[in-house]
């Protein structure tokens, strides 16, 4: 028992003495080839067997021959774990290669097309990670191009939505400063009504951008959703009246919602005001409000024949209107009212939507119940 307790000492000795000096060298060669330092490792691993029966021999616990012979024993050793780490290594090296040259197409063209063999376990891990990657990547570089797309369009709509007003308000102050307006009252009245749409229009935009930047800030408090509407109604409804619309009361319950009364007041005029403006003379407006799977849902309906289809997923984007350009007195806004109407409600958690239904469209919003 003490000769093998013996043994075992030595070897530990011999084990470690080796180990640390194969830790040094691969330390110093850590910036080689991996394929090199597993044949360091392997070499390093059949010097310390014999290295420790080299040690055994001379403290006599084998004879001059065994000592020999096991020496013999390690040079095949040797030689075979160096083809293996070989093998493994060009197995290992051209995975490598494989993922370095996808992920240099990667770089240049932003998709990633994963190599049919990657050669070991931790490179197939790093291939998923890549492509999942290359995935996102490909879907915000995407998603860049439409915001980018949009906020061109944005641009150009507003640009004209600007210089429209601006041009009719120096007509009509050079006009009044000539002296060749005839009713300057009317002339006023008019230059009033332009710079409030300027108004309302750079307020317009000054909220889609607080929307857009998650800088809005909200006052939630307890109210029922039927005086929303009741007060929204009573707002819209002299417009509504001059243009021979209706507003019909579709159902609504009373349900208590947590929000922010000045702005959900604005969603729904806004909602309001596009359903009156695009409703033909005769129609009829329906506003409706019920408590669905624990969220209240308001409707809004309307008369103004429908959207097509092909619209329908742009009709919240900021600038859109449904025409390239808006016609001449024709009464339309910005087109950044819906963009608006979806922002403060997703800023409540909630989530908005538009349908096509029988000679109109009906949108919905929905909001968290108090």
């Amino acid at each position: 028992m003490q000769d093998l307790l013996f043994v075992a000492l030595v070897s530990l000795w011999c084990s470690v003495a080796v180990g640390v000096l194969g830790a040094v060298v691969l330390w110093m060669m850590r910036r080689s080839s991996l394929v090199v330092m597993m044949m360091v490792l392997s070499v390093v691993t059949v010097i310390e067997i014999a290295f420790t029966f080299v040690a055994l021999g001379f403290l006599g616990v084998f004879t001059e021959q065994a000592l020999v012979a096991v020496l013999l024993v390690c040079i095949p050793t040797t030689a075979v774990s160096l083809a293996l780490c070989l093998l493994l290594g060009a197995r290992i090296l051209n995975g490598s290669r494989s993922l370095a040259r996808a992920t240099r197409t990667m770089g240049e063209d932003g998709r990633f097309a994963a190599p049919a063999q990657s050669g070991s376990a931790e490179l197939a891990v790093l291939t998923q990670e890549l492509a999942a990657t290359s995935a996102a990547l490909t879907a915000s570089r995407e998603q860049e191009r439409v915001l980018e797309a949009s906020r061109r369009q944005l641009i150009a709509w507003v640009s004209h939505d600007l210089r429209t007003p601006l041009a009719g308000l120096r007509a009509m102050t050079e006009a009044l400063q000539d002296g060749m307006a005839r009713d300057q009252d009317r002339y006023l009245g008019l230059i009033l009504q332009e710079t409030q749409r300027l108004d309302q229009l750079v307020g317009d935009l000054f909220d889609l951008s607080r929307i857009q930047s998650n800088s809005l800030t909200l006052s939630l408090t307890p109210v029922t959703l039927p005086d929303l509407i009741n007060d929204a109604v009573t707002a819209i409804e002299p417009q509504a009246r001059n243009r021979g619309v209706r507003l019909v009361p579709g159902g609504i319950e009373s349900i208590e919602v947590r929000v922010d009364v000045r702005q959900i007041s604005r969603v729904l005029g806004n909602l309001l005001g596009n359903a009156v403006r695009h409703t033909h003379p005769g129609g009829a407006v329906t506003v409706s409000a019920h408590s669905a799977g624990g969220t209240a849902v308001l409707s809004i309906s309307d008369a103004c024949g429908g959207i097509p289809v092909a619209d329908l997923g742009k009709v919240f984007e900021p600038g859109w209107r449904g025409t390239p350009a808006r016609p001449a007195g024709k009464d339309v806004g910005g087109g950044l009212g819906l963009a608006i109407v979806r922002g403060i409600v997703e800023a409540h958690h909630g989530a908005v939507a538009v349908d096509n239904i029988e000679g109109g469209c009906r949108f919905t919003a929905s909001l968290p119940l108090a």
